[in-house]
């Protein structure tokens, strides 16, 4: 199975429990009964990268995708796979996304709470996922060889990265880059408590050790740091600071501003190539940099109360089918494809919307039949104080 270099595929779209803590001091809406009202706005903004990752995956790169086709991406969409190349990019989004609500969801927890919490909402859906994906591949008539056993089984710990095995979904570095997160998180501010000097000195110390484990060349380093995805997460978390303690503090936005600046750096270091008749798409300078700071922007539109008119229910369903879409999308997405294009003659453009709603539809059915049921089991089971 091919394997897509990081910052060229999807990110992990992780669910956490997105509510408004109860010592808010910005944004403190109410429900009928009293309680904190979910941030309804973050959980559509999770879907659009989703969407954005989906687009690239489909008609924004070649690889897999364009055997699915039968042609590269670039001729079956020759207006819009310019624009679906930069979908990748809803990677770094997720990421802002991410440092926003595990500092939410983690301010106040003790240390096994984090990890109970953690752990209920990305296995449940990821260990269906690398069984669905793995029995598909498996099918004769599927053209795409499935992983060996062993390689499989080592997937379900989701350290199939650090270990050099195979992966059974392309999409699954980034929990890689999640967990190490978390590991990070967890030891520096949940593990002591969370209080706002101590995630500024967080936010702070690990900026610089980031820039350092850059220039020191080390690859533990590298490995512990992320100095390439670091930025993005600590852009959330000081996002998060501005959520929690108002517009009007200084230094959340120097952590915002500090991170915006560095993670643009490395997003065009990623992403940016001189123009080639050789490569498959070109993204500009000015569009790379443009996509990152509208996800600034719109997680920050989200910490300021700019979005909280959109309070739709139906956004939290969407939020809910964020991250089993995610594990899902790309390699069933080209068994659907080649059935739907090849085999059956379907047009490209109605392809791509039936098989984006297919997964989405896969994407319910996962939610309902395993997260919903299996998420709280687990979760009590890992927290029985809970």
């Amino acid at each position: 199975m091919t394997t897509t270099p990081p910052l060229a595929t999807g990110a992990p779209p992780v669910a956490p429990d997105l509510v408004t803590p109860a010592p808010q001091r910005l944004i403190r809406r109410r429900s009928r009964d009293g309680a904190p009202s979910r941030l309804r706005a973050l959980d559509g903004l999770r879907l659009l990268a989703a969407l954005m990752v989906a687009a690239y995956h489909y008609g924004g790169r070649g690889g897999e995708i364009a055997g699915a086709w039968g042609d590269s991406p670039s001729h079956q969409f020759p207006t819009l796979a310019p624009l679906f190349a930069y979908g990748c990019l809803g990677v770094q989004i997720f990421f802002v996304i991410s440092g926003f609500v595990i500092c939410l969801s983690g301010w106040g927890r003790t240390l096994r709470a984090f990890v109970a919490s953690r752990i209920s909402r990305l296995y449940p859906a990821y260990w269906a996922a690398i069984l669905l994906v793995t029995a598909v591949f498996a099918l004769p008539f599927v053209a795409y060889k499935a992983l060996a056993p062993s390689e499989v089984l080592t997937n379900l710990t989701m350290l199939q990265q650090p270990l050099g095995v195979h992966r059974v979904l392309g999409v699954c570095w980034t929990l890689w880059a999640e967990m190490r997160f978390y590991a990070l998180f967890a030891l520096c501010v949940v593990l002591p408590g969370a209080t706002r000097g101590r995630v500024v000195l967080f936010c702070a110390g690990w900026t610089l050790a980031a820039a350092l484990a850059q220039a020191a060349h080390q690859p533990l380093l590298d490995v512990v740091l992320m100095p390439e995805y670091a930025p993005f997460f600590i852009g959330g978390i000081g996002l998060y600071l501005l959520h929690r303690y108002g517009p009007r503090d200084p230094v959340a936005w120097a952590i915002v501003l500090v991170s915006w600046l560095i993670g643009q750096h490395y997003a065009v270091a990623g992403l940016w190539h001189a123009a080639s008749v050789h490569a498959f798409s070109y993204r500009s300078t000015a569009g790379i940099i443009a996509v990152v700071t509208l996800g600034f922007v719109l997680v920050g539109a989200v910490a300021l109360g700019a979005l909280r008119w959109a309070d739709w229910r139906w956004l939290t369903v969407a939020g809910a089918l964020t991250y089993p879409f995610y594990l899902v999308h790309e390699h069933l997405g080209w068994v659907v494809v080649r059935a739907l294009h090849r085999t059956l003659g379907v047009p490209s453009a109605l392809t791509l919307v039936l098989t984006t709603g297919l997964m989405l539809l896969l994407a319910w059915v996962l939610y309902r039949c395993v997260e919903r049921p299996l998420t709280p089991r687990l979760k009590r089971a890992l927290d029985p104080r809970r």
